[in-house]
């Protein structure tokens, strides 16, 4: 049985519910479906059990459904969906169901409400919970989705200078995809000369030019996981003192929050010892956004490391996180570095390849 649909029925025992209705008609996320049932499809409903699964869907996935997910039994929707859930909850005695409150539209639930005769209880982020911890295969699935985005970039980086921004995301994404990779990750920033002091600069028409950095974030997507790094370069020439500076400061801030991550420390330590640096030197201002996230099926998922210690994550082996600190300067430029770990049970691994050191191409 697939890992993670045993332990939400686990979990469904243990909070004394029935059965959940996780839905992805094609207006909402297929995250959590597909985190459950390795679905790919666009629209789908699961009904899950402590002990039974059914995945509802329509003609056009019943085929793909029976394929992609054997640990369900294949059930095809009515016209009415809330009607073939009502059907299957009468017919297995199933009273009381969760559903995820924060992602269904109150329209969909209210026509479940008057359709299906259970008590609705909102599972309260219980899927994002289980996520957090990942398996053994999603770990190599992340590992395997760092290294073809690492090569990849590894590959294009001799060719930056004088060409476009959008040119060098484009064979950035080509390269992803002749190594395996479904799709990018998310949509790739390339920033360069004054524009690296936008944190989410997307690759414009801009030329690189000599002697400026330039930040690119990217990421692969394999499995349906993601890749998440970022690495700032210099082009040829004598960058200004006052980038290499920061870029110095970055390098540092980024040492010390991965060295922070690990068992018994929680997510704002990461970000405490990431930022003390940044702040200590000067340029607090110029770091506005968070230190980590975690990475997994979404680019962006728990645990965040927060600036608060009251919204803080315990780390734990298995969990995942990025260290990226960045400074960026209106008008100057800008530098990110960014590595995704995985926790360990003695400290932490990077599943990202690509190296942090300042270093020029031509």
């Amino acid at each position: 049985m697939r890992e993670s649909l045993r332990r939400f029925q686990d979990a469904l025992k243990e909070r004394g519910l029935d059965a959940a209705v996780i839905a992805s008609p094609e207006e909402l996320s297929p995250t959590n479906l597909r985190y459950l049932s390795g679905f790919t499809g666009s629209s789908a409903y699961l009904l899950i059990s402590q002990h039974q699964a059914w995945l509802v869907t329509d003609f056009r996935y019943l085929e793909q459904a029976a394929h992609e997910c054997p640990d369900y039994a294949i059930v095809r929707h009515g016209r009415e969906v809330g009607d073939t859930l009502a059907d299957l909850c009468r017919d297995h005695q199933l009273y009381q169901l969760g559903f995820e409150a924060d992602k269904v539209p109150y329209e969909t639930w209210q026509d479940w409400n008057e359709r299906v005769p259970v008590v609705w209880r909102p599972l309260n982020k219980l899927i994002e919970e289980l996520r957090v911890i990942k398996s053994a295969d999603e770990i190599a699935t992340l590992r395997r989705a760092a290294q073809i985005a690492g090569e990849s970039l590894m590959e294009i980086l001799p060719t930056l200078l004088g060409r476009r921004e959008r040119d060098v995301a484009l064979d950035l994404e080509m390269a992803m995809r002749r190594r395996g990779a479904e799709s990018l990750g998310f949509a790739t920033i390339v920033a360069s000369g004054e524009r690296g002091a936008l944190p989410h600069g997307r690759a414009s028409d801009r030329v690189i030019g000599p002697a400026e950095l330039v930040t690119i974030d990217f990421g692969s997507q394999v499995g349906g996981y993601k890749s998440d790094e970022t690495v700032t370069v210099a082009t040829t020439g004598e960058v200004p003192a006052k980038l290499k500076e920061i870029f110095d400061l970055v390098a540092a801030a980024q040492r010390a929050g991965i060295e922070a991550a690990k068992p018994g420390n929680t997510s704002y330590d990461v970000d405490h010892a990431a930022r003390s640096i940044i702040n200590e030197a000067g340029y607090g201002e110029y770091f506005g956004h968070g230190t980590g996230h975690g990475v997994g099926l979404d680019v962006h998922e728990e645990p965040y490391a927060h600036t608060s210690r009251g919204r803080a994550t315990e780390l734990q082996p298995g969990m995942t996180i990025t260290v990226e600190p960045g400074i960026y300067i209106p008008g100057l430029g800008g530098v990110r570095l960014e590595d995704t770990l995985v926790i360990t049970e003695n400290g932490n691994e990077a599943l990202t390849i690509v190296p942090k050191h300042f270093r020029s191409m031509t």
